[in-house]
This record gives structure tokens, C-alpha cells and sequence, in this order.
């Protein structure tokens, strides 16, 4: 794979507005959003260089858009200070190797009070992030109810600086899972302005299209996402607006392709593509991002293998264990397809 140029150094412009008011009007650019994996050096800091470097791959693979501190990201393991550097290598990188300059930046943001999501918002903002991803809170999942959680919603995103995104992952939230009719008043909110679905449930996703500009005054500007790789052809079928997916991480190229061969008509290839990206990304998902990270050698070269390194308590897959041995076998048709794309985009340059 050929390696991006990077920026030498960093050059933050916390007030620099001219990346965000692009890139919040109106919806969300469709396509391939990625759930940058979080760097360490082997002295356990944040690795700037290499979270810039893979910043820029993304962006030469036509990504739509940049999440940190998703659930791939690592954001619970990192403090404060952390995750705002994480947040202005990648808006650097973004100024620095985007032809628009419209390429969103959308910053995890979760917590479990109003106030404190309010504050992460307010510092990503500072650090560059256009959009805020929000998870619904959790810790007292067995006595919130769901006027509570659109109430929640809807005090953050009045105080934001940033529009929001709605992030429902059950996973991520001691097992809250929203409805498609909750879902649908938090959407009323001018400035919540998507969704992320990571509980896979495609009717969910088609209520979201559907129902979404009733309830904005007939306006198409919310952003509806499937969460992982291997249901991105289902989702574009039933009028989803893109993915946010951790897998693409490793394939962005072929995740993209997807949406690509579907808005041609080509469907027999998209389902082709389909089939070959849900295999790997099962993988991806079995494992979490320990497994996505042990395979970025594999993907991005053998330069890559200080990306395999997460933080404590987990520790990296076993080289020559079965886990990383299931993980090469079951993406290695990822991976040729993948490599292919590559050369075909750089034979076009």
C-alpha cells in the first residue's frame, strides 16, 4: 500500500471557523464515515505522527467524513488532555490533505450528564471537530426513562457549539437500545442532525429515512448511518445516507466501492462485495478494535506494527496465535480486493 504524505507538525487553529461552518451546513456528505483506531507510542503517549498518516490514507481512499473516540477509538482509556490531541492531529491533517476542506470531523462525546457532554462537546469543538457523536446515558439504564433520554438530547444539542449526532449502540450503553419512535423525537431537534445505528437493525434504519423529514418540516438534512461493514449495500437500498464503520479502517477503498457499484445499478457487484466485506468485518466485530488493530500490518504494510498496540487492560493479539490466524485467513479476500482498488486509484493518477 502507498503510504499518504503527513504534515511535519502540527499546526492547531482552534479558531479557525472556516472548516466547521463548511462542513455543518446542511446534511451530512454521504459516504463512508471511519472510526479512527487510536495510536500509542511504546512509551504509552498519543502517537501523533502515525494518527496523521493514517488520516491521510483515509482521505486518499474518498472517505466521506472522520469519527474519533468512537467505540473504536479508545476514547474511555484516554484523559481529557488526550483526547483533544487526538482530536487536533486528525482536524491538521484534515486542513492540510483535503482538497475541500469540507471533510467532517466528529468527535465522540459521551457522558452520563448533560453538563459534562455539553464540556467534551465545547472542547472538541477547540480542537477542531465539526460534529459531536452522542451516546444515549446508560449507568442508570434501569431507572432513565425515554422522555428523560429526548430530554438529554435535546439540552445537549441546545448548548452544543456543535451539531449532533446520535450514537446508538447498546454495547456502548449498558444495553440501552432506542426505538425508531424515540429516536424520531430526538430528531425533531434542529441540531441533532444524524444517527449512527450499530444495533444492525435495518428496519430501524428504513423508519429513520422515512420518518426523518416529517418530523424536521419536510427537510432532507439528517443523516441516517449504518454502524458496521457488513450491512452497507442493505442500508443503501432502504435510502440510508452512508456508513460509520470500523472496518473501513483497514478497507476503506472497498467499503466505498460499495456505495459506488449500488449508485451505479451494478447490484450483482455490490452484493458480490457485500458478501466478501461482511466475512472480514465478522472478524472485526468478534474481536473489537484489539482484532481491527492486530490487522493494520496486514492491511497497510509491516510498517504498521506499533498500530497493533492498545491500551491497558487489553493487550495485543498473539502474532502467532489462532485469533490473528482466523483474522488473516477470514480477511485475506478483503484484503486482495482491497490492494486491487489501490493500484487501480494510483494507475489513474
Amino acid at each position: 500500500m502507498d503510504t499518504p504524505s503527513t504534515p511535519t507538525s502540527p499546526s492547531h487553529h482552534p479558531h479557525d471557523g472556516s472548516l466547521r461552518q463548511q462542513s455543518c451546513s446542511g446534511r451530512l456528505p454521504s459516504g463512508v464515515y471511519v472510526p479512527m483506531l487510536a495510536f500509542f507510542t511504546s512509551s504509552d503517549a498519543i502517537d501523533v505522527p502515525t494518527t496523521q498518516r493514517h488520516t491521510a490514507r483515509l482521505l486518499a481512499a474518498g472517505v466521506a467524513g472522520l469519527v474519533v473516540h468512537g467505540s473504536n477509538g479508545e476514547a474511555v482509556h484516554m484523559s481529557r488532555r488526550e483526547r483533544r490531541e487526538v482530536i487536533e492531529a486528525v482536524a491538521d491533517t484534515v486542513r492540510h490533505e483535503s482538497d475541500s476542506h469540507t471533510v467532517p470531523v466528529i468527535a465522540g462525546c459521551a457522558a452520563q450528564s448533560v453538563r459534562e457532554t455539553v464540556e467534551l462537546c465545547q472542547e472538541s469543538r477547540d480542537a477542531g471537530a465539526t460534529h459531536a457523536l452522542v451516546l444515549p446515558p446508560g449507568y442508570y439504564a434501569g431507572i432513565i426513562s425515554k422522555d428523560a433520554i429526548v430530554n438529554y438530547f435535546h439540552q445537549v444539542a441546545s448548548q452544543s457549539p456543535i451539531p449532533i449526532l446520535i450514537y446508538n449502540f447498546p454495547g456502548a450503553a449498558n444495553g440501552v437500545d432506542l426505538d425508531s419512535d424515540t429516536l424520531l423525537r430526538i430528531a425533531a431537534h434542529p441540531r441533532i442532525v444524524g444517527v449512527k445505528l450499530t444495533c444492525g437493525n435495518t428496519g430501524k434504519l428504513a423508519r429513520m429515512v422515512a420518518g426523518a423529514p416529517k418530523v424536521r418540516g419536510g427537510r432532507d438534512d439528517f443523516f441516517v448511518a449504518g454502524g458496521s461493514a457488513d450491512f452497507i449495500l442493505q442500508g443503501s437500498v432502504v435510502g440510508a445516507h452512508g456508513t460509520i464503520s470500523g472496518f473501513a479502517n483497514l478497507a476503506p477503498r472497498a467499503c466505498v466501492r460499495i456505495g459506488e457499484l449500488f449508485e451505479q445499478g451494478r447490484f450483482k457487484e455490490a452484493r458480490e462485495l457485500q458478501h466478501e466485506v461482511a466475512k472480514a468485518d465478522w472478524l472485526a466485530i468478534r474481536y473489537g478494535f484489539v482484532g481491527v488493530k492486530a490487522a493494520m500490518p496486514y492491511f497497510h504494510g509491516d510498517g504498521e506494527e506499533s498500530c497493533t498496540q492498545p491500551r491497558l487492560p487489553f493487550t495485543k493479539l498473539d502474532v502467532d496465535g489462532h485469533a490473528n490466524d482466523e483474522i488473516r485467513q477470514g480477511m485475506a479476500g478483503a484484503l486482495v480486493i482491497e490492494t486491487r482498488l489501490a493500484a487501480e486509484a494510483a494507475g489513474g493518477n
